[in-house]
């Protein structure tokens, strides 16, 4: 009986699953009892300039967590305000995820949906004199900014008047000014002790084509101005950032104080035009500390460079902790809710190990994945008593512990692969595996003893020749004989040979951002992340589909490849050894 690829895509909805407690939860339980609000609102809003990473999971479960917790709506909006960096891939790629993570989006919204909102909410603030043009560069810019410890200065064009402000703002519009010659900034405090609230730009001039907008705008809004905006225009009662957002809240307030959304629906025309429910309120934001764990990057900078410099396969190389990599890795939906949970929310910023990301998987897989038979460093070993041509069926359990999985057929024959490592011919102290002359129980089949060793030319063992114990087959009296170790096998007549990934952690060190040696990430990349071999698989790992997850017994957890993968050309990749083989500091299986 075969079983389908491991997804466990829907999140669990058992009303006696325990209420989770964290001070976001408590937030929200407390604004609905209160009155605050009647319903909850929430939104996942990522930029689409590049691939979510593992991070980006906790912001996913948190996001539409929430909402489906309390009964409510989350939007899933690409803040797409920088059409220099995006581009349609990123997109799609995002909605899988959202999705493969077992979520759904109550609406599919995207900034540029607003940018007639944003842009009449920027002449509303320049008639109230809360914007101006500004004619400095950016290093100008930069220079009149000030530090954290001197104020900034004033632009020499904060005065201007309300009317020439309007003009030349709606010329910016007109696309009648060169990329970077005038950005329209909000009017607040240059002496400040907060940066971002020394006169922050709110839009800028580029003449690029955007992949929604085409060539409707020379000119994009801030991400800050875009962000609080969207959440206003949508009726986003809580709206969750992480924690490097705290010093953006000040800016967030005075920009959806300042337009009023909910108070002017005059802004939102051009949206009730297009049959769009006004729902438009003052949303509050909330921030926690971000996902992070050793032994990985998650700059988008750096994995872009990644990518770029051919360090890794792709943005789905399972090495890649994007949740495309993750996903091709053969991490479960799962098994990352199951993280988030473990993690917690919360406002201190910590780095959990990368072995709880492990374990998450381990302990998802444990319960549910297939075992079955696989040898991906092979040795052949002859059973010599059995007659040549010997060919039978056995019956295994799909899963030692769920009978419900079912059972399948599993065929043994007289030549057998067998794990190279599973034989010593010199044994190191407690050796409990095969050595000449001495005897190991063979998964499911009986107990062999190896009587004579064929060695090549050059003195490599090639083959091991050796007998079977009749009387030790299951179910016979003599099955029940001590022998010290049990190894796996396969039929090498019925076993298909597979390419099999063994795959690692990318990095050989804790802090691969810490450049305080002189060092970068890129010297801290593990040359065994990826090795690839060619072993034999039974016949019943052949026929899965690609995703579907196994224990390989006593070898770990494999995948079959996303892409990659046929039942005639297996492809598997090691999603996770079965134990953690980084505590005792070796990298590598």
């Amino acid at each position: 009986m075969s079983a389908g690829p491991i997804e466990s895509a829907a999140p669990p909805t058992d009303a006696a699953a325990p209420v989770r407690q964290d001070f976001i939860r408590q937030i929200v339980r407390e604004d609905l009892a209160s009155g605050r609000h009647t319903t909850v609102r929430t939104r996942f809003p990522p930029e689409p300039n590049g691939y979510l990473h593992i991070g980006h999971a906790k912001a996913i479960c948190l996001d539409f967590g929430i909402a489906d917790e309390f009964g409510g709506r989350c939007n899933l909006r690409f803040d797409d305000t920088n059409p220099e960096k995006e581009d349609l891939a990123f997109v799609r790629a995002i909605e899988d995820d959202v999705r493969w993570l077992g979520f759904d989006w109550a609406e599919l919204r995207h900034a540029s949906d607003y940018f007639e909102v944003y842009y009449l909410a920027a002449e509303k603030l320049i008639a109230q004199g809360d914007a101006f043009v500004c004619d400095l560069t950016a290093e100008q810019v930069r220079e009149y900014r000030g530090t954290l410890t001197e104020p900034g200065r004033n632009s020499p064009f904060r005065d201007r008047s309300v009317e020439e402000n309007l003009d030349l703002f709606r010329r910016m519009r007109a696309g009648e000014f060169a990329d970077g010659t005038r950005t329209l900034r909000a009017k607040i405090d240059m002496a400040s002790g907060n940066m971002n609230l020394r006169d922050p730009a709110l839009y800028r001039i580029k003449h690029l084509a955007h992949q929604n907008t085409g060539d409707a705008w020379p000119i994009y809004p801030m991400y800050d101005y875009a962000h609080a905006l969207g959440d206003a225009v949508e009726g986003i009662t809580h709206s969750l950032c992480t924690l490097e957002f705290e010093d953006h809240r000040p800016l967030y307030d005075w920009v959806v104080d300042r337009v009023d959304l909910a108070g002017h629906p005059e802004l939102l025309a051009s949206l009730t035009a297009r049959g769009l429910p006004v729902v438009a309120a003052k949303p509050r934001q909330i921030e926690f500390s971000r996902l992070n764990i050793n032994y990985t990057v998650m700059s988008k900078r750096k994995l872009t460079q990644l990518v770029a410099d051919g360090l890794v396969d792709g943005w789905d190389d399972p090495r890649m902790y994007t949740l495309q990599g993750l996903r091709r890795r053969g991490y479960t939906p799962a098994s990352l809710r199951l993280l988030v949970d473990r993690v917690g929310i919360s406002k201190q910023n910590s780095v959990i190990d990368f072995s709880v990301l492990e374990g998450a998987l381990r302990d998802d897989l444990d319960a549910r994945a297939p075992r079955r038979m696989a040898v991906i460093d092979p040795l052949k070993l002859v059973l010599t008593n059995l007659p040549e041509g010997h060919a039978e069926t056995l019956t295994f359990p799909n899963h030692p512990k769920d009978e419900a999985q079912g059972t399948r057929e599993v065929p043994f024959s007289r030549q057998l692969w067998i794990e190279r490592e599973d034989f010593a011919e010199v044994p190191p102290k407690g050796w409990k595996r095969l050595v000449p002359g001495g005897e190991v129980r063979l998964r499911g089949a009986g107990i062999v003893r190896v009587d004579e060793v064929i060695k090549d030319a050059d003195g490599a063992i090639v083959e091991l020749r050796g007998t079977l114990d009749p009387e030790s087959r299951p179910g016979m009296e003599g099955a029940n004989r001590k022998v010290k170790g049990t190894i796996h096998w396969v039929s090498a007549a019925h076993a298909v040979q597979a390419e099999v990934r063994l795959y690692d952690r990318l990095f050989v060190v804790e802090k691969p951002d810490d450049e305080s040696t002189g060092k970068t990430y890129r010297d801290h990349l593990n040359p065994d992340s990826k090795r690839s071999t060619t072993g034999y698989v039974e016949p019943a790992a052949a026929q899965a589909a690609p995703e579907q997850a196994f224990q390989f017994e006593r070898l770990g957890y494999f995948v079959a490849d996303r892409y990659d993968h046929a039942t005639d050309k297996p492809v598997f990749n090691r999603s996770v050894t079965l134990r953690d083989v980084w505590t005792s500091a070796k990298p590598g299986g």
